[in-house]
């Protein structure tokens, strides 16, 4: 068996695989929102509630994930080939987030044990956890069925998170060696989001080039 079966559709879609992903996923997005419950509680009570949307965000992208794996799952079984407009936003958000968050997580634990944090096993669970999250959006990125016009609403909102974030104060919480790198990581992260939404307009021209 060679290492590109691994990459083939054969694989990827099998339906065992996608059930065991989809629980992976899920389990993973109700740990992250426990993880990040302090800081839910705190944001309701010292913000307007809105804002509780842009605070989670690894476990929100993990969300838009298993919902996208959930769709493939769908398909496998019913052999639809229906896509509407919703399930594009979604597919987007799954690659995009995954992508960035899966990244950006990784960069901070290392950014911080760099500088003195100590590295404890929750550390290296987060590492495997959130470098799988960018490693599937990728693998899965071409079996996805979204166009352009599902990438630019993503990136509008991508960008929005962003700024509402930084501009107060309600980016994920970052461990004390990190507080005076604040400037940096806001560019850092702006960077990742513009190059996770080139990501996916990149799965997005390599699907329609492979079908030609």
């Amino acid at each position: 068996m060679s290492f590109s079966f691994f990459w083939s559709r054969a694989f990827l879609l099998n339906r065992h695989l996608l059930w065991l992903l989809f629980i992976i996923n899920f389990l993973g997005t109700i740990y992250g929102y426990y993880w990040y419950k302090n800081q839910l509680i705190y944001t309701m009570s010292e913000y307007s509630n809105w804002f509780i949307f842009v605070v989670p965000d690894s476990p929100t992208a993990s969300l838009f994930f298993t919902l996208s794996i959930l769709y493939l799952l769908l398909d496998e079984y019913t052999n639809s080939k229906k896509r509407g407009f919703l399930r594009g936003i979604i597919e987007v958000l799954g690659v995009v987030t995954s992508v960035k968050y899966g990244i950006w997580a990784v960069v901070m634990i290392f950014a911080a044990a760099a500088q003195g944090d100590a590295m404890v096993w929750q550390d290296w669970m987060l590492t495997v956890s959130h470098l799988g999250m960018a490693a599937e959006a990728i693998l899965f990125i071409r079996f996805f069925g979204f166009k352009l016009i599902h990438i630019v609403p993503v990136a509008i909102w991508t960008l929005f998170n962003d700024f509402v974030d930084y501009k107060y104060y309600v980016f994920p919480w970052l461990p004390n060696e990190l507080e005076d790198d604040l400037l940096a990581i806001q560019v850092f992260t702006i960077i990742l989001s513009i190059l996770s939404i080139f990501t996916s307009y990149l799965g997005l021209r390599y699907r329609v080039i492979s079908r030609n």
